[in-house]
């Protein structure tokens, strides 16, 4: 007998106690899940992406929303539109008229008689013309005075400052003309009546108020969000990105964009240079163009539909990402090639 077992011999009761089954299957089911877990976080990669919130918008400034303005002032006369119609290129908005309803008739006689006036300025600079080539042909036959001959070119050069004087004149006649002129407000290309700004025929209009607003209907659309300043340096043109649009069901895994549910691809295009008021700095993101899944229809992403991005950046041990959100520090830096140059993101 061992002195082990001398000793145990006295504690009969220690000797009775035995551990339960239960806690040792309960010690080896956490030892298995510290193991999984330390493996877990140094092996399975993570996606780091960085983000915001936005808006739909678009890249070209025609395709965006626009304000239909006053060319001229005076009173509505008729609106050819209402909120919400369908407008093609050319057709009718609103007619202005003019408070005098005669102005239209007393500039088109103004310009008949300025017209008339410049008539009579060239026939009579032609026949001052004639009168100076006759008086210099007489001077240098010694039958005219110099001083006859330099008064003939100085009614030469009156009668051509009359013609331009005449010009002139009807050149603002014709613009006058042509501004009253345009008092019929037309869609400029094709497109939707947001909404009539202005009132009813009682109501005076100053040029360049704002009368209706107006949507285009080719859109090319382009997601507008705002990235912290701490990760702006690490956003590339090029970087891919995953799009959740408001209304539209989704479940978004930032980690691993390829088990996110309801999401769609993108392109960054663009980041600004010089970063908001509030320290962010826009990103605008275009559709993927070699995605097989393409970005909702218009209907349900119209210019305006608030989205949230993500941006697709580097690839890191889920541990290091948890270390990293814990210590607030920006996402991994990209590696840099040879050349110099930074490699794109991976995703997973």
């Amino acid at each position: 007998m061992t002195l082990r077992a001398l000793h145990m011999k006295h504690f009969t009761a220690l000797q009775s106690v035995r551990t339960p089954r239960i806690f040792r299957t309960i010690f080896v089911t956490v030892l298995i899940a510290i193991v999984l877990a330390v493996l877990f976080l140094i092996y399975v990669p993570w996606v780091q992406t960085t983000g915001g919130r936005g808006t739909v918008t678009t890249l070209n400034p025609n395709e965006r929303q626009q304000e239909v303005n006053a060319l001229v002032s005076g009173r509505i006369e008729e609106w050819y539109v209402g909120d919400g119609s369908r407008v093609q290129r050319g057709d009718p908005i609103v007619r202005i008229a003019d408070i005098d309803p005669n102005l239209l008739q007393r500039l088109e006689a103004e310009r008949g008689q300025v017209e008339v006036q410049l008539q009579t300025a060239r026939n009579a600079l032609a026949t001052a013309e004639i009168d100076l080539r006759r008086m210099q042909e007489l001077f240098q036959a010694g039958l005219a005075a110099r001083r006859e001959y330099e008064q003939a070119q100085i009614r030469v050069e009156e009668m051509r400052g009359n013609v331009a004087a005449a010009e002139a004149s009807l050149v603002r006649t014709e613009t006058n003309l042509a501004r009253q002129s345009e008092q019929l407000i037309t869609a400029p290309r094709n497109g939707f009546i947001q909404s009539i700004n202005a009132g009813d025929e009682a109501t005076f209009i100053s040029a360049g108020q704002v009368l209706a607003t107006f949507v285009p209907e080719t859109q090319t659309r382009v997601v507008e969000v705002f990235v912290d300043g701490r990760d702006v340096a690490l956003v590339q043109t090029g970087e891919e990105a995953r799009i959740e649009f408001e209304g539209w069901p989704a479940v978004q895994f930032s980690g691993w964009p390829s088990v996110a549910i309801g999401t769609f691809p993108g392109i960054v295009e663009t980041v600004d240079q010089v970063a908001q008021p509030d320290g962010r700095f826009r990103v605008l993101i275009k559709e993927d163009p070699n995605a097989e899944e393409g970005w909702p229809e218009d209907r349900y992403a119209r210019i305006g539909t608030v989205v949230r991005a993500w941006i697709l950046l580097e690839t890191v041990p889920v541990g290091y990402e948890i270390w990293r959100q814990l210590n607030n520090f920006p996402p991994e830096l990209p590696p840099v090639s040879a050349n110099g140059s930074t490699n794109g993101s991976q995703g997973y």
